[in-house]
């Protein structure tokens, strides 16, 4: 039983539940079920032990949990009760500050051991995915290739962990202890082990001792004060970006409209141009119906004329067969007259001819006068 219920995520009871000398046989139970090694891991030390005057008026305590193995590999454990945008980049620091720590001036590469990182989240940071525990690498997933097996990043997001049966793992036990302790004033049957009722005991521990419980509550006010100041934060800054961003869409909409003013004023242009060449066109093809009109004028009189022509012509062929008719006729005629003449003159000349005779016959010269 417990006098108040006791939040383990805070950060003074989490360091004293997995961080203190004496309960090194919980971190180890705690590191064997998040990890599962092949190995289990089965002596630590832990580097920086909780110590309760660390916390006391210093809001700027270090709260997580460092921890060496005897194989020399290193293990931070962190729990965060707030999301904020920068917590991969955290994740990330806090992890290599870990890793570089372990060379000094002079070391070897070869020396550096795998640092593994455990991070317990209250609320959600990937959104996207229905899974509550997330393993991170140095991995090249395309050419399934590992780069390294010293980092390696472990987020459990408490917020998806659900418990859906009453059998439950050691790692369902840890989740379920973290994401639901801070309701409780007793153990539930289902983690009724030794090493939750020991768990359990660093609550109580919290709860009972008002020295404890003072830390606890000063811890929690803490905590929920610098929430606030990182989430104001957050949104100055979101909304610093906000209004750059609406700065830059101002710009982008100014220099756009300026764009389409510009345009606008090339397609008025145009358009004026295209009017004067469609008046100019206009005009042409008004000189050219004018013109038209003329030739069309022009060819009617032609028509005319050449009609005009053509009964000329047809009157003069008709005068000139008149004229040919007439000729021939009067040439037809004065043949005849010559003809005739002739016929006349000839017989005149027979008729002289048969007078000569005649008088010759007779004995008359006819040249005599």
């Amino acid at each position: 039983m417990t006098k108040r219920a006791i939040d383990p995520m805070i950060d003074c009871v989490f360091k004293a539940l997995l961080g203190a000398s004496e309960n090194t046989n919980l971190t180890i139970n705690f590191l064997n079920a998040i990890l599962k090694p092949k190995i289990p891991i089965d002596n630590i030390e832990i580097l920086n032990p909780y110590n309760e005057r660390s916390f006391l008026g210093d809001k700027l305590t270090i709260v997580d949990i460092k921890v060496k193995d005897d194989l020399g590999q290193n293990y931070q454990i962190e729990v965060q009760l707030a999301i904020f945008s920068y917590l991969p980049e955290r994740m990330l620091y806090t992890w290599s500050d870990i890793y570089q720590a372990q060379l000094g001036s002079g070391d070897d590469f070869h020396q550096l051991k795998p640092v593994i990182s455990i991070w317990l989240l209250r609320k959600t940071l990937f959104n996207e995915s229905p899974n509550h525990h997330h393993h991170f690498q140095a991995y090249d997933p395309v050419n399934k290739v590992q780069l390294s097996d010293h980092l390696s990043i472990h987020i459990l997001e408490l917020d998806k962990w659900q418990k859906t049966s009453a059998s439950l793992n050691k790692e369902d036990e840890w989740l379920y202890f973290f994401q639901t302790a801070k309701n409780w004033d007793q153990l539930p049957t289902e983690l009724d082990n030794s090493e939750m009722r020991q768990a359990m005991q660093v609550l109580s521990l919290f709860s009972e001792k008002e020295k404890a419980y003072h830390l606890y509550q000063s811890r929690q006010n803490a905590l929920r004060d610098e929430a606030t100041k990182k989430y104001l934060f957050e949104q100055a800054e979101r909304d610093k970006e906000h209004a750059e961003h609406e700065k830059e869409q101002a710009q982008r909409d100014n220099a756009q409209a300026q764009r389409e003013k510009e345009q606008a004023q090339r397609e008025k242009e145009q358009a004026q141009r295209d009017n004067a060449q469609a008046q100019r066109e206009n005009t042409q093809a008004q000189r050219e119906n004018t013109q038209a009109q003329r030739d069309k004028e022009q060819a009617q009189r032609d028509k005319e004329q050449a009609e005009h022509n053509k009964e000329k012509a047809e009157h003069a062929a008709k005068e000139a067969e008149h004229n040919r008719e007439k000729a021939e006729s009067e040439t037809l005629e004065t043949r005849q007259k010559i003809q005739a003449e002739i016929l006349k003159t000839k017989q005149e000349k027979q008729q002289n001819e048969r007078l000569m005779k005649l008088l010759k016959a007779a004995g008359i010269d006819p040249d005599q006068p």
